[in-house]
C-alpha cells in the first residue's frame, strides 16, 4: 500500500490549460459596447448625409456662386444676397468674448482647486460649477438680455450699446463655459507628476511660482485642449445668440451692435413660416454645413492637443 500511494505521489499532473476562457458576460458588454459606437458612426453619417444633401440644393440653384458665399458681405437669400461672412464675424465675434472671459476664470478656477483648495473647499467649489454647467442656455439668454445688456448701457451708454448686442451674449456666454474649461484644465493639472511640485518646492519656489512656472507649463497641451473644446461650444451656442445677439445679418465687428450668429440664424428662420422649397429653407442648410465644419475643426483641433497631452509631450 505505501509503495502504491508512493507512485501516486510522483505521477505527473496534468498541465494546467492556458487558453483563454470565454466569458460570456464580457462578450456580451464588447457587443454593446461594440454596437453603440456603431451607431454613433451611423448617426453622425446621416447627419452629414442629410445636410450635406440639402445644402447641395442651395448650392444648385443658379443665383448661388460659392465665391460669394465665402467672401461678400451682404445675406439676404430672399432677394438673392448670398455672402455668409456676416453671420461667420458674429459668431467669431461672440466666440472671441466668451473666450476671454472663460479662459482667465476658467483656468484660476482650476489652478486654484488642482494647487490651492483643501478638500472641504473643493467638495463645496466643484458641485457649484456643476449647477453653473447644468443650468438651461435659454435662462442664460434671458440672463444676458434682461441684467447684462442693462448693465453695459448704465457704464458705455444707451447710445452706444444697443438693446441687442453681442456684448452682452457673448459675455454670458463666457460665463456659460467657464465650467467646462475649469473641469478640463483641473483633470490636466491634476495629472502633473508630484515629483515636479515637490522637486520646486526643494529648490525654494513658492507655491504660486510653483503652480504657474512648473504645473500650468506641464499641463499646456491639455488646457488648450480645454480652451479648444469651449471654443468649439461657443461656436454652436444657439438660444443665448437668439435672445440677446439680435436678430438679422449685420456685418460689424463693434461688439455693442446687434447681429446675428449662425446658429441663432438657423434658429430664426426655422422658427418662422417658411416654405420648404425656398431658397430661404434650403439656405439654413447651407449655413449648417459652414457651422458643422467650424466645430468639426476645433474638434479635430482639441483631438490633437489631448493626444498630445496623453503621451506627455
Amino acid at each position: 500500500m505505501q509503495g502504491t500511494s508512493n507512485l501516486a505521489a510522483i505521477r505527473p499532473r496534468r498541465p494546467t490549460s492556458l487558453a483563454r476562457r470565454p466569458r460570456i458576460g464580457e462578450l456580451i458588454i464588447q457587443a454593446l459596447l461594440f454596437l453603440c459606437g456603431l451607431i454613433s458612426v451611423f448617426t453622425t453619417l446621416g447627419l452629414v448625409v442629410a445636410l450635406g444633401s440639402q445644402a447641395l440644393r442651395f448650392f444648385e440653384d443658379p443665383a448661388v456662386k460659392l465665391l460669394d458665399f465665402l467672401t461678400t458681405t451682404r445675406w439676404s437669400p430672399n432677394i438673392g444676397q448670398f455672402g455668409i461672412l456676416p453671420l461667420v464675424t458674429a459668431t467669431l465675434t461672440t466666440t472671441v468674448l466668451g473666450l476671454l472671459v472663460a479662459i482667465p476664470l476658467g483656468l484660476a478656477a482650476a489652478v486654484y482647486l488642482s494647487e490651492y483648495a483643501t478638500p472641504r473647499a473643493r467638495a463645496v467649489l466643484k458641485p457649484i460649477l456643476e449647477v453653473l454647467a447644468g443650468i438651461p442656455t435659454v435662462v442664460y439668454g434671458y440672463f444676458a438680455l434682461t441684467f447684462m445688456t442693462p448693465v453695459l448701457r448704465a457704464v458705455f451708454g444707451n447710445d452706444t450699446v444697443k438693446v441687442y448686442n453681442m456684448a452682452a451674449a457673448g459675455l454670458v456666454m463666457g460665463i456659460m463655459i467657464v465650467p467646462l474649461i475649469c473641469s478640463m484644465s483641473e483633470d490636466a493639472l491634476s495629472a502633473v507628476p508630484r515629483a515636479l511640485r515637490e522637486g520646486s518646492f526643494g529648490l525654494g519656489a513658492t507655491r504660486l511660482e510653483t503652480s504657474l512656472r512648473v504645473v500650468v507649463p506641464a499641463a499646456l497641451s491639455g488646457i488648450i485642449a480645454a480652451v479648444v473644446v469651449g471654443a468649439s461650444r461657443a461656436v454652436g451656442e444657439t438660444m443665448i445668440m437668439a435672445l440677446a445677439a439680435g436678430a438679422g445679418p449685420n456685418f460689424t465687428l463693434n461688439p455693442f451692435d446687434s447681429a446675428e450668429t449662425m446658429a441663432g440664424h438657423i434658429a430664426r428662420i426655422t422658427g418662422g413660416d417658411v416654405d420648404y422649397n425656398s431658397i430661404d429653407y434650403t439656405s439654413i442648410f447651407a449655413v449648417g454645413s459652414m457651422l458643422f465644419l467650424m466645430t468639426l475643426t476645433l474638434n479635430f483641433i482639441s483631438r490633437i492637443f489631448v493626444r498630445r497631452f496623453r503621451r506627455g509631450v
